[in-house]
């Protein structure tokens, strides 16, 4: 028996973890719609926004969960600025695992809310509206929306190759940028300064299946949903990188600032992810990182 649950584990781990995110996703919706129904017994516990005891609760799970999970970091969240707008441009996932944690930890450490860009589909899934509401993500097709939350001083995620690089990238980390510039065009409206952001091992989380790619690429352009079938939930490593800013300058084109930002994603990736990605080495990675956190804490006992 034994040998039977050691065998069949990592299928578990590969097809049920995408199930088990889903439902943590439900659960933090399901949480908010009690929260707000419940507001009268606990409003009394917080003076500026009955949603911040919620948002914490929230950020709490997935920040445990990405600490647990992938023992995720966030190397260089001190860059950030305590108060005033950025722009944090970011390298998609097949699921943007990192997000949720960037978002978890930025909104627990810093006490700022990270608005996301997101993908139209989310907020026509049943159910989980009430949860993107909360957390502030905004439709992707409403620029002049992106301009206004950086003039009133938030910060704000936008990742250029959305969907399509989330699925059809690869274990080279390819980006899918397909000339889009939306963002530089926000930046330079809001001036804004850009934080380029990569997570080392991303894609080795969660993959997308690579089989009938050149099919499934044409029925996403067709109908713009994410109908490629995904498998993964290792728990490899995961450590989130910020770059240094790329600062409003009004001599730089909307094409000019896209291609530095562009190539500051680039060196990144060339800079901190083995090529082509492997999901072994990632693992590698965590297990060498559990082992000496275990071995430093037996010493200290």
């Amino acid at each position: 028996m034994d040998w039977l649950m050691l065998l069949l584990s990592p299928f578990v781990v590969a097809f049920v973890y995408p199930v088990v995110l889903l439902i943590m996703m439900y659960g933090s919706a399901v949480f908010l719609h009690v929260y707000r129904h419940r507001r009268r017994e606990i409003y009394d516990a917080y003076t500026d926004n009955f949603w911040d005891g919620a948002m914490q609760t929230v950020a709490a799970v997935f920040d445990s969960h990405g600490s647990l999970w992938h023992g995720f970091e966030l190397v260089g969240m001190d860059k950030l600025p305590v108060k005033g707008p950025a722009l944090l441009i970011y390298y998609h996932g097949a699921l943007p695992l990192d997000m949720y944690y960037i978002l978890a930890r930025i909104l627990l450490c810093k006490k700022r809310r990270l608005r996301n860009v997101a993908a139209t589909f989310l907020f026509h899934i049943p159910g989980i509206q009430l949860l993107l509401e909360v957390c502030g993500a905004v439709e992707g097709r409403s620029r002049e929306q992106c301009v206004q939350i950086l003039k009133n001083g938030e910060l704000l995620a936008i990742s250029p190759g959305g969907v399509r690089e989330a699925l059809f990238s690869d274990e080279y980390y390819t980006m899918i940028w397909k000339g889009r510039r939306g963002f530089a065009k926000v930046a330079l409206e809001a001036k804004v300064p850009i934080y380029p952001i990569y997570t080392q091992n991303i894609r080795e989380a969660i993959r997308s299946i690579q089989i009938g790619r050149k099919w499934f690429r044409k029925l996403y352009e067709w109908t713009k949903l994410p109908l490629v079938p995904l498998y993964g939930g290792f728990p490899v490593k995961l450590r989130t990188f910020i770059g240094d800013p790329v600062y409003y300058d009004p001599k730089l084109s909307c094409d000019e600032l896209a291609g530095k930002v562009q190539r500051e994603i680039q060196e990144m990736i060339e800079a901190h992810q083995q090529l082509p990605g492997s999901i072994i080495a990632a693992l590698q990675d965590r297990w060498r990182l559990s082992t000496t956190t275990t071995l430093k804490d037996a010493k200290k006992i």
